[in-house]
């Protein structure tokens, strides 16, 4: 499901300008081959960019909105005019990807930036550590933070929670800043009593899941001391009502089973891209994911980061988390 809003009157795109902190708009024309070519990298650019009330695209088609193109004094097609509070901060007359990609990633850094914490934010996806793929966006931004819940981490002073795993910014062992244990708060987490680790994330909204990226970046080992282990096998489940406890997830059926390599693990980002069966997590309301073991002999897992991809559907009402029948295999 595209993202991008198309403006059907004059009003509705008034109305959007004071609704959202940036607009980025594509006055278009249907004969226009220009428009047609540089339509696909606009709509990547929707998917991967979009924030509610912060970063909206929206597409005009002139011939049926003469007023809006008459206001704006467009001419030639097709024309990009990027709004913030209300105001055009940038207009690009031409079908330059390179230009339109550059101008529209500032604005919705800013636009970011502008509403994000000291501590890098939540659910801001300034930081990935995988490719997205094409016509899919990170929409960790729809995960109902009051309702997250996990089971089996490291808990106490100093050490991160559910919500440190969806921070917006590049996890602090990236950036040459790893914390020692114990000092500050901790930006990742730890399994406690053995490996295993279970998540369960409530949406905002119904979402289509196409992939995970989980990122997992623990230290190297020094003088025979024992470190947590990446994940090695997953489980995930989708539209709980709430997390499953670690006995009742023997009993109950995987949406889908996942055994991570060596290989499948990104030398830099310590990320590995965990692809979906997509017919499969459609219209999904939440997720539990079961990290069931690790990678080696340890006893403990950790994780720094998670991102969510795929698409927005229909917003839901909190508070009323309602089962959606899981398909059959």
């Amino acid at each position: 499901m595209s993202k991008t809003k198309n403006i059907s009157s004059a009003s509705e795109f008034s109305n959007l300008l004071g609704t959202s902190r940036v607009v980025v708009t594509d006055f278009y024309a249907d004969w226009c081959g220009p428009c047609k070519q540089i339509a696909p990298i606009y709509e990547q650019l929707s998917a991967q960019l979009s924030r509610p009330s912060k970063v909206t695209f929206t597409k005009v088609n002139v011939d049926n909105q003469v007023e809006i193109a008459a206001k704006y004094q467009i001419t030639a097609m097709p024309t990009f005019m990027i709004f913030k509070n209300k105001q055009v901060v940038e207009t690009i007359r031409d079908a330059d990807p390179r230009k339109l990609s550059e101008a529209v990633k500032k604005l919705a850094a800013e636009a970011d930036s502008d509403g994000s914490s000291a501590a890098g934010g939540y659910g801001d996806s300034s930081w990935l550590g995988a490719g997205l793929p094409r016509g899919y966006g990170d929409i960790i931004d729809q995960i109902d933070l009051r309702g997250l819940d996990m089971l089996n981490a490291e808990s106490g002073s100093g050490k991160g929670t559910s919500r440190t795993l969806f921070q917006g910014s590049k996890p602090s062992v990236l950036g040459g800043k790893e914390k020692a244990k114990g000092t500050e708060t901790e930006d990742w987490v730890e399994s406690d009593t053995d490996e295993q680790l279970m998540l369960y994330i409530p949406f905002t909204a119904t979402l289509k899941v196409h992939t995970l990226h989980i990122t997992s970046l623990p230290p190297k080992a020094e003088d025979g001391d024992e470190v947590p282990m990446r994940p090695k096998t997953l489980q995930v489940y989708s539209n709980r009502a709430t997390v499953l406890g670690f006995s009742e997830a023997e009993d109950v059926p995987a949406t889908q089973s996942i055994t991570l390599r060596p290989q499948d693990w990104d030398e830099k980002t310590g990320t590995a891209k965990v692809e979906l069966r997509f017919v499969k997590f459609q219209n999904v309301t939440s997720l539990v994911i079961f990290i069931v073991d690790g990678e080696g002999s340890g006893e403990k897992v950790r994780v720094d980061r998670i991102r969510i991809i795929g698409e927005t559907g229909e917003k839901r009402e909190l508070g009323k988390l309602e089962k959606v029948g899981d398909e059959a295999d």
